[in-house]
């Protein structure tokens, strides 16, 4: 794929952030045929690093499709990642509105903020655990700019992972302080249960999705800073929302994080 068409498809994307209007997906069209995982990647980077020039900060990244949930309800494989830039952070019990987004869905996730940095590749279980400086309990805000959620692997990546935003708690907890591999996590909108999990669906640990972000980006050059947040994936399947709907995670071991939705911020 040459230079020119992978920022035609980097235009196309950022387009649909502006005009709130889904697009086709890349995969299938004439004019992107032989998209590669690389060449979705270099879409991806093509689009933060025109935010960035824009003023946008890099804040973290997230692993997506990383429990088996995820990927069979999106029809995927394989993990992949995205950015987080500042302007998707949304405080708890805050208006995030609805309108800003073009097909929200929501995820739990316990998010890692690093004290340290993580870069790859050869990174260890072990190196990973030293660099947390703390958990939160989250609530990722997924979206597509890919019409009806007709995703693929390289169109979710060359999208940024499906990228929204994140929600996240204020109950910072130790490392040690939350077994990983078995907190459960009940996932309630408007009340109503349409969620249940444990943490241990995200690649056995949300551990390991670390270790696995921080390895795959390193080789691309990429460290993971301290002080950035990472969300290492969905405990449950995602599920949609829209204005006027309240969702809150509970994660034991850990409290519990709230989004509540509006037409327009307040």
């Amino acid at each position: 794929m040459t230079a020119v068409t992978l920022a035609e498809a980097a235009d196309v994307l950022l387009a649909a952030y502006d005009t709130r209007v889904p697009v086709e997906p890349l995969v299938g069209s004439a004019k992107y045929q032989g998209l590669t995982l690389a060449d979705a990647y270099e879409i991806q980077l093509l689009q933060i690093r025109r935010r960035v020039a824009d003023g946008a900060r890099i804040k973290g990244h997230k692993v997506g499709l990383s429990s088996p949930a995820m990927q069979r309800q999106m029809g995927v494989d394989q993990p992949d990642y995205g950015h987080l830039l500042d302007g998707m952070f949304w405080l708890e019990n805050a208006p995030v509105p609805a309108s800003r987004f073009l097909q929200p869905r929501v995820e739990p996730e316990i998010a890692f903020v690093l004290k340290r940095p993580l870069a790859g590749p050869g990174v260890t279980v072990a190196e990973a655990a030293a660099a947390v400086d703390f958990v939160l309990p989250a609530l990722e805000l997924i979206d597509s700019r890919i019409r009806d959620w007709r995703i693929g692997i390289v169109d979710t990546i060359a999208d940024n992972a499906s990228s929204g935003g994140v929600v996240l708690g204020s109950t910072p907890a130790r490392l040690a302080d939350v077994d990983l591999r078995l907190a459960g996590c009940t996932l309630h909108r408007n009340g109503e249960l349409v969620g249940t999990g444990a943490s241990g669906a995200v690649l056995g640990s949300p551990l390991t999705s670390l270790v696995w972000l921080a390895n795959t980006v390193g080789a691309r050059g990429v460290v993971l800073e301290a002080g950035h947040v990472v969300l290492p994936g969905s405990i449950t399947a995602s599920v949609p929302v829209a204005a006027g709907d309240t969702v809150t995670a509970a994660y034991a071991g850990l409290g519990s994080v709230t989004a509540r939705f509006t037409e327009e911020a307040s």
